[in-house]
């Protein structure tokens, strides 16, 4: 990987999008070309930091395109549920995570079914989508039920009470503010080889100083085109909450990216988009308080001053 010096730092006056462009631009002018897991093959950068203020319900939410952060809210709060099944998120119309499982289904039962086919039968049907519609122990798994192992006296392990990370966060910011310990950490590496997608974004670390709440989020790879902008998203979204749990005021979400990579076969995209100039600000609303950080619903989420330039679209690589 080509090593990187993050794009120059913007005029302060220009738009908090423009250094998401910037970035964009020099892997694309200057990313060492690669051929990755996928074969579709990247130009990648290692190392890449983008920052952003929360404050007054400012959200990273990208504007040279359409972002479907309804889409990114409701795959979040699937997360904060510790499902790993896709029908929830089938029911509700997120297709997301659906390439992974319907891959996994054709190569080992050998049927040649359509995606459009797949998906349907995991909505219809329950059963199909017990067997098949898991991913395996991904991020809410480790996020909310992170399993633990004891000892027992004739010698052998079991399984014991899993670790809600989440709640842990939650109780430390009200009790701990101070501690650097605030983490929700995703890399289970006894259990990688289990889940469909090892996580990308992986570590999340709290902060708080002057009563506000700081996120620093490290994202081991990263598809700057397709995924990012939902990963912004989530993750200032997932502060706001924390933040509102806490009684805390938002504040700085800090985006710090490993392997930082555009998939070759979304020239047109990135082309396109590039050529466009970021439109407005977009504020976050959210219109109730509810008891705990689990109780959230997709409702109490309302988006101010997001009038983005159409959507841009390109394939996923599985």
């Amino acid at each position: 990987m080509a090593s990187l010096a993050n794009p120059p730092v913007a005029d302060p006056a220009a738009h908090p999008e423009q250094q998401y462009l910037d970035l964009m631009r020099m892997i694309w002018e200057t990313g060492s070309e690669r051929i990755d897991r996928t074969g579709i093959g990247t130009r990648s950068v290692c190392g890449a930091m983008l920052r952003y203020d929360l404050a007054d319900g400012a959200m990273p939410l990208i504007t040279t395109k359409r972002v479907y952060w309804k889409t990114a809210t409701r795959e979040l709060l699937w997360f904060l549920t510790g499902e790993t099944n896709i029908r929830p998120l089938v029911l509700q119309g997120v297709k997301i995570w659906n390439e992974w499982p319907h891959a996994r289904y054709v190569r080992e039962s050998g049927d040649a079914i359509s995606l459009e086919d797949f998906v349907a039968r995991i909505a219809a049907d329950e059963v199909f989508a017990a067997q098949w519609g898991d991913l395996g122990p991904v991020y809410g798994k480790q996020w909310v039920n992170w399993p633990t192992y004891r000892y027992r006296p004739d010698g052998l392990y079991e399984q014991g009470e899993g670790i809600n990370q989440v709640a842990q966060v939650v109780e430390s910011l009200r009790s701990n503010p101070g501690s650097r310990r605030h983490i929700i950490e995703g890399w289970n590496v006894a259990e990688l080889d289990r889940m469909a997608l090892p996580p990308c974004h992986k570590t999340y670390q709290f902060h708080v100083a002057d009563n506000r709440l700081n996120c620093l989020l490290y994202q081991r790879s990263c598809d700057v085109a397709l995924g990012l902008p939902f990963n912004l998203w989530s993750a200032a979204l997932l502060t706001r909450m924390l933040a509102q749990q806490t009684g805390l005021m938002p504040g700085e979400l800090v985006w710090m990216g490993g392997d930082v990579h555009l998939y070759l076969n979304h020239a047109e995209l990135i082309t396109e988009q590039l050529t466009r100039q970021p439109q407005g600000n977009p504020r976050l609303e959210i219109t109730r308080h509810p008891e705990t950080i689990f109780d959230y619903r997709i409702e109490d989420f309302v988006v101010h001053d997001y009038a983005p330039l159409p959507p841009l679209s390109a394939p996923v690589a599985v």
